[in-house]
This record gives C-alpha cells, structure tokens and sequence, in this order.
C-alpha cells in the first residue's frame, strides 16, 4: 500500500468518517471567507465518538480545537495551492471514480442477478442446440429469414425428428458435423446469457423456443440435470494415439500405458513417471499437473468423467482412452461448491463483464430517463440526423462544414445544453466502431438513444455529491486529507530532506544530547573454582603492568 493512501485512509478513519443524521446547520467559524458548520462538526464527533476508548478524548471543547486545527491546516494548503497540482487532482479523481461504481449502477437488479448466477452454478446443464447465424445489427428481412429458418427446424424437432441428425445436416454450427450440436456439460457463465437462461428454464428432456442471441438464433435441448461437481486438480500421464493411427501404432499406444501402469502398480513415482513418459509436454514437466478445472472447460467429456470419478480410497484411475490418446488419471484434491458469501465479490464481477451487465446497464437507463425527463427537439433532431449518409459505413463521414445551423439545444439535462453538434461529433466517433446497422436513419436513431444514455449518465456522475450527502462528505474527506499529506510533504517531509542549513543547526543544537557518558573498558571473568581465579587475576595484574611500563 503507498504511504499517502495508507495517510490518507487513517485520516478518514480517524477523523473523518461519513455519519449522516439530521443536524441544524449553523455557522460554528470561519477562516478568512470560508465558513464551517455545526451539522459538519456534529456529524465528524458522533460517529468518531464511538471509535474513541479514551474518555478524555471525548471533550467536545477539546475536540473542537483539534477539529479547528484541521481546518485551519486545509486552509492554509488550499491558500498554496496544492489543490491545484496535477497529482493531487488525479489521484482525487481516480478515488472519485472508484467511489462512484456504487452509485452507477443499479444495486436491486445486480444483486438479483448474483444471486441467479449463484444458483444457476449449483447445477449443471447437458445441453445439444442448432444455431443459425445473423449478425445483431442485421436488417429486418434478413433477421426474419434467419427466424423462419430455426422456426422451421424448432417445428421438425417438436414432431418428433431426431435432433442429432437435424443439427447435423442444418445447423450453421460448424462443430455440429461433429457434434451433432452436443455441447456437454456447462454451468453457469460458461454461455452467453441469454442461452444460458434458455438451457436453465427449460426442463429436462424438452426443446426451448426460438433464442436470439449476438451469434443468431438457436433452440436448445436439454438433455440432463445434475448437481454442480465442483472443480478439480489432478495429475495425468497421457499417451498419443492419433485418430489415423494404424492397428500397429494404436496397439503399441495401448501397450505402453498398461507398462507405465503396471509400474505405478509396483510402487513407482507417478510424478516421475509422468515427467518420463507422458506426451502432454505442457504438464509433463511438473509431474503431470493440470490447472483445475470444472465441468466442460476441457475438450473430453471421457477425461473429466474419469477424473470426477476418482475418490481418496481409489486415486489413481486405470488407463482409459479419449479422443486424443491413453490417459492415467491421479488425483490430487476436490474443490466443492463455495458457499455463497465466499463467492459473492467474484460473481459481481463476473456479472459486472457478463452479457448481464447490460440488464443493469439498461436498469439504470431507464431509472435515469423517468428522472429527468428530457424532452428532444424534434425538427432540430431531422435536420442533424440528415446529414449523415452511407459515408458512415465506410468511416468516410465528416461534419458539415458549417455546424452552426445544428448548435441549438437537442435537448436539456436539468440546467446543462445538448446541442445537435454534439450528438453530431458522437456519430462521428462512433465510426471507429464499424456498426452496419442499416438503413442510415436507423442506425443514426440507434446512436441517438445510445447518446442520450451516454449524456444522462454523465449528468449523474457528474452530480451525485448533490443526490448523494455520503457521497459528498467523503469525497470532501478524502480531498482534506490529500490536501493535508501534500502540505504536510512540503512543509515538513521535504524541508526535512533539503534544508541543509537547518539540518546543520539542528544537529548542532542537540549534538551533545547524544554523547556517551563515563564509561570503562572491563573485561569480565568468572570460575566456580577459587584456584582459578587467583591464577587469571595475577595474571590481569601482570597485563596491567606491562600496559602502564608501555604507556610511559
């Protein structure tokens, strides 16, 4: 932790805490032309009146002088002008920025999805589906011929037809030729949401409706539940054996993991036998160790059915054949299922980078719109919009030469203007973005509703020290105590450090505070036998002697 953050947070602990209550605001001093209040003063004592052990502490006359002495440090580092170095300032941003995530999102809907997430995990899901692609921001007659395309097959399946072969010969899947549309066993955050949720609501052996998702439209057949296994880590020796392998090489394949086997049978070193034999040269190395994993993050369902199955009575598996070779499975541990307030922060995360950060996204947005209720210049809105053309689509297009016809209000956010060049210079920007929605006009409205989010939630951010007091006064906390550490650095830390003249009369004033009392030389000696100790003391008497006779 950096010594200003470790500073800074004991000042907020110590001294500046958030304690919201109701308290009649008065003025209780002022410095120059700056003004303090009772509801502030009121508000620091009561909530550090329960941090305090100390009795004494506790007098409000004596706390108040400290309380002056801190305004009066923060007034002298705000008349220096510290608060306008740039460090300062992004330091002070980027906690303003990590401190408002709390409010820039929507709490009830993010811990509603958490919790979703954390009970969707507690099962696994074996699922098949057959997907026709269309791109999200495809036109509406190619969305439906896509659509028609998987209601068709949804119709064939629900008659009865086998969805192996139907997802064989039409779905757009290229693995499905394989597969069959198989995709084994995943939990949740292993899909894209909206699949997901469409493998999780339908029953067990049943075929869902039509889905859209970014990649296009799927059905999806769910063809077992079971109980989340947890993760796992163990060790393997593999052995190749190559699906155009011939009958020689595939026998002498099989062959070799019996032998390493039968080793292991004897008492062999697993770990050694791996590094010797096992083809996998990205574990071999460290004794056949693979980083954990869980059900469907590997590419064999053979593999973690066989690792799963292992117990501490029985560790090591026999050889057993997957798609890739021979294998010898030990196990090293299990990891069940974490509680639920273990897993918390890293499921808000997840959420917060999953398809579902969007729900909260559009929570928010909408929350936002009935807040401030902006009303759009409609005729203003035509003539901006008009001047975008298919340009776009070749990141060739540029503002009109002359921006000042578009420059009246689009829109207001409480006091704050939008104007059409704004939203203008935002299409321009979102080029880069390389969005195909067409025609223009839609994809120009399309922006419009993306830009008017973009704007109102910059308002808020913008704003919540005034929708939010705890916000604010920590904020306003955290900038003192920046405030107070960079005075405190040169005034004191740095004077400390370059002031060679006043080191100089400092150590000169105080030297002889630091110097040695009388003290001896002494060499001390002990014996439980007195004999010995007259024999060393003569002869110290005889080393004192022949001391003095060389001194003189």
């Amino acid at each position: 932790m950096k010594i200003k953050q470790f500073f800074v947070g004991l000042l907020l602990f110590f001294q500046f805490i958030t304690y919201a209550q109701n308290i009649k605001k008065e003025v209780l001093f002022t410095i120059d032309d700056k003004t303090y209040y009772t509801d502030e003063f009121s508000r620091v004592y009561n909530k550090n009146l329960d941090l305090v052990k100390d009795e004494s502490q506790k007098d409000l006359t004596q706390y108040l002088e400290l309380f002056v002495g801190y305004k009066l440090k923060i007034h002298k580092a705000n008349k220096l002008g510290l608060q306008n170095g740039e460090a300062y300032i992004n330091e002070l941003n980027s906690y303003r920025t990590q401190l408002s995530k709390n409010y820039l999102t929507d709490s009830k809907v993010t811990k509603e999805l958490v919790e979703e997430g954390y009970n969707r995990s507690l099962k696994e899901i074996k699922a098949s589906h057959i997907l026709i692609t269309v791109d999200e921001n495809a036109s509406a007659a190619d969305t439906l011929i896509a659509y028609n395309k998987i209601k068709s097959i949804h119709d064939r399946a629900l008659k009865g037809e086998d969805f192996g072969k139907l997802a064989e010969e039409l779905s757009e899947d290229p693995s499905a030729k394989e597969n069959k549309g198989d995709l084994g066993y995943f939990s949740a955050f292993r899909m894209v949401y909206a699949f997901e949720s469409a493998a999780y609501k339908t029953p067990k052996g049943k075929i869902s409706n039509p889905i859209r998702t970014r990649f296009g439209y799927h059905i999806v057949k769910v063809d077992d539940v079971r109980d989340n296994r947890g993760e796992i880590t163990v060790e393997h020796i593999m052995i190749l054996n190559p699906k155009d392998a011939t009958t020689e090489e595939s026998e002498k394949a099989k062959n070799k993991i019996q032998d390493i086997y039968q080793k292991i049978q004897q008492g062999e070193n697993f770990e050694e036998l791996a590094k010797q034999f096992s083809d996998d040269k990205s574990s071999s190395p460290k004794g056949g160790l693979l980083n954990r994993f869980g059900s469907g993050q590997l590419s064999s369902e053979e593999f973690e059915n066989a690792a799963f199955s292992l117990t501490i009575q029985k560790p090591i598996s026999a050889p057993f054949q997957s798609e890739f070779g021979w294998h010898i499975v030990k196990l090293i541990e299990k990891h069940p299922v974490k509680p639920f307030e273990e897993v918390k922060s890293e499921l808000e995360n997840k959420v917060g980078k999953d398809d579902r950060s969007r729900l909260i996204a559009n929570s928010l947005n909408e929350k936002l719109r009935k807040k401030y209720a902006v009303k759009r210049d409609n005729k203003l809105y035509k003539a901006s919009a008009k001047t975008v053309t298919d340009d776009f689509y070749e990141n060739k297009w540029e503002l009109p030469a002359v921006t000042k016809p578009f420059d009246g209000k689009l829109f207001v956010i409480q006091e704050k203007t939008i104007t059409g060049t704004d939203f203008l210079n935002y299409v321009k920007e979102q080029q880069q973005a390389g969005i195909k929605l067409k025609p223009i006009n839609k994809l120009v409205d399309n922006l419009y509703e993306k830009f008017l989010d973009t704007k109102l939630n910059n308002y808020y951010n913008d704003n919540l020290e005034l929708e939010f007091p705890d916000f604010a006064n920590v904020i306003e906390e955290y900038r003192d105590g920046l405030l107070l550490f960079d005075l405190m650095e040169k005034e004191i830390w740095e004077k400390s450090k370059t002031d060679s003249i006043g080191l100089q009369a400092f150590y000169e004033g105080r030297k002889l505070e630091y110097t040695w009392k009388n003290r001896v030389n002494a060499t001390v000696a002990s014996s439980t036998n007195i004999e010995v100790i007259k024999k060393h003391k003569k002869c110290l008497n005889k080393m004192l002697i022949l001391n003095k006779l060389k001194k003189n």
